[in-house]
């Protein structure tokens, strides 16, 4: 095997696209800071036992792991940042209140999610603590939109689901640990036949609302079927008319909406109204968030908060991102008097300068439309002809 190869799904990022990405990372940034939100910058690397805290099995499937040289203790390569962003609001910042933070940076994972996806992911995320009302939801749900536009993703889709849904609707069931995991295996790949077979042993109440899970998908006409398919559980109540007043705004906005009451994403982790964006015929989920009320309480504070992320080099793709000018001086390397100084002065002004050998500076003329040359013993920036 060559050396220089990588491993699978890694990958370079060259010149043109790197130049995307940045802009788009800033751009984020700088929409988040409109909002509200504090720029955080969390380590790569944490104990493991830290930054696992409430996420559940997927995340830690998903996560490389390695020893402490210096501890001994295990170490996580950080495959989500939004633990940790909870971390820094429960021990750190410690603020009463709403407190809003954003953070963009590496994290890696195991294995791929999604067709053409990378292991090496460049994390842009939002986390809104402190307020447990719908408000909060839909406040970073319009955030997430916002930023898609900026990657030129202008007519985003979004699904809408509620974990609260299947905690009703699975709620009162007397079954082992196994059973239920099968279960919620077979409502994450809608697997009816499988469900059928699963609830065999259930009231025909309960068997009832859980086959009626998978085919609850579609429109917001959905939430009207749910009414009359799920039992009046409070859990199943509150959370259809979350969904419905989220998409209701969402529509009034232009914005289309679907709705998947089976969607099992992060079922350990989120505790309320989760959501995924698309782009118009892109199959993987272009941005994901939702409440994770829970995770605050593992690190000893619990906070209502919600959240979401993106992966900036996955939306690159769609990016429109302005291309500015050339407008880099040409100049050559040159023991020239005041030369050197020349030059300094330009990039301190904000001027981009590329020096090259003498030998080459004739070549590379066409790529340049200005250049530094020596007129009446001074140095000057000319057009090119």
């Amino acid at each position: 095997m060559s050396n220089w190869r990588l491993p699978e799904y890694f990958s370079d990022v060259l010149p043109r696209e790197a130049a995307v990405i940045e802009y788009l990372r800033r751009a984020c940034l700088d929409a988040a800071q409109r909002y509200g939100y504090a720029l955080v910058m969390p380590p790569l690397l944490e104990f493991v036992d830290s930054l696992l805290s409430g996420t559940g099995q997927d995340l830690d499937l998903q996560t490389f792991k390695l020893v402490d040289q210096m501890s001994g203790r295990a170490l996580g390569l950080r495959a989500d940042m939004t633990p940790q962003a909870a971390r820094i609001d429960s021990h750190l910042l410690n603020q009463d209140g709403v407190t809003r933070v954003c953070y963009c940076g590496s994290v890696v994972r195991t294995h791929p999610e999604g067709v053409h996806a990378s292991r090496e992911i460049l994390q842009f995320g939002a986390e809104l603590y402190g307020h447990a009302g719908l408000e909060a939801d839909l406040e970073v749900q319009q955030l997430a939109i916002a930023c898609l536009r900026l990657a030129g993703v202008d007519r985003a889709a979004l699904d809408l689901a509620d974990n609260r849904i299947v905690r009703g609707a699975l709620s009162g069931l007397l079954l082992g640990p196994q059973a239920m995991e099968a279960i919620l295996d077979a409502l994450a790949s809608k697997d009816v036949g499988e469900l059928r077979a699963l609830t065999r042993g259930c009231t025909a109440s309960q068997r009832e609302a859980i086959l009626a899970l998978p085919e609850l998908y579609g429109d917001a006409g959905v939430l009207r079927e749910a009414r009359r398919a799920l039992p009046q559980h409070a859990l199943i109540q509150r959370a259809l008319e979350d969904l419905s007043a989220l998409a209701q705004h969402h529509q009034q906005q232009g914005i289309s909406v679907q709705i998947d009451l089976a969607d099992m994403r992060g079922y350990r982790y989120h505790s309320g109204v989760i959501f995924s964006a698309y782009a118009p015929g892109y199959a993987n989920a272009v941005a994901r968030g939702g409440r994770y009320d829970e995770v605050g309480a593992s690190f000893g504070r619990p906070r209502a908060a919600t959240g979401f992320s993106m992966d900036l080099r996955e939306v690159a793709g769609f990016s429109a991102a302005p291309t500015q000018p050339d407008t880099a001086i040409l100049a050559e390397w040159s023991n020239a008097t005041d030369l050197s100084q020349a030059v300094a002065d330009l990039r301190l002004r904000g001027e981009t300068v590329v020096q090259l050998p003498p030998s080459q500076v004739e070549t590379a003329r066409a790529n340049f439309c200005r250049r530094l040359v020596l007129r009446n013993a001074a140095w000057q920036v000319e057009e090119i002809a």
